[in-house]
């Protein structure tokens, strides 16, 4: 056989069998969820706690908890020059906050209320319960101390500032895709009495 006859009869066969492996084969798995998650943008929210003098400690616990305990979105203090998503402020009435999940460029609001305070809950836990209203998640009242949205339901001796599975679940859910491509979807204002 010629040389040049002998290559294209070798190059037909390659690509034959090439074309006989099943496809799938080739292809990369599906990605899992924790994939998508990694590889997918982080949603940085900036927060402002200038207007809540006496609760310092409290919000950077607080904060710490939740950036310990969601990968899809992480918050921090608002830089000079720079707009909060989140305003924090300490009020004398009852803790509040507004319902997110708040976006980059939204606004939220969370109130921390001395009255919790003075009736004998826990700062931290409340800075944890009212951020997490900013990030989509409402309450469970009543609830277990191992739920941190059941807020104030689980008595004053409930010092819990972390979320459980399933409110991790529910806050990487809600930011996993492209925070610009998705608004607040909430807004209105949850207040913490018991």
């Amino acid at each position: 056989m010629p040389r040049s006859k002998w290559f294209a009869a070798a190059g037909t066969a390659a690509a034959l069998a090439v074309l006989a492996v099943p496809a799938a084969a080739h292809a990369a798995p599906a990605p899992t969820t924790a994939a998508l998650a990694s590889s997918s943008a982080v949603t940085t929210l900036y927060y402002d706690d200038t207007r809540a003098r006496g609760w310092e400690a409290a919000i950077t616990a607080g904060v710490a908890s939740w950036n310990a305990n969601a990968s899809t979105v992480k918050l921090a203090k608002v830089r000079p020059g720079t707009r909060a998503e989140i305003q924090i402020v300490a009020t004398n009435g009852w803790p509040q906050a507004t319902l997110g999940p708040v976006r980059p460029g939204g606004r939220a609001r969370v109130e921390l209320g001395n009255l919790a305070v003075t009736e004998g809950h826990d700062k931290t836990r409340i800075a944890a319960h009212e951020i997490g209203h900013n990030l989509g998640l409402p309450d469970t009242k009543p609830g277990p101390c191992s739920q941190l949205m059941s807020g104030s339901s689980a008595g004053i001796s409930c010092k819990n500032a972390v979320p459980n599975a399933t409110e991790r679940a529910r806050v990487e859910s809600a930011y996993a895709t492209r925070a610009a491509t998705h608004p607040q979807r909430e807004g209105r204002l949850l207040v913490d009495a018991p």
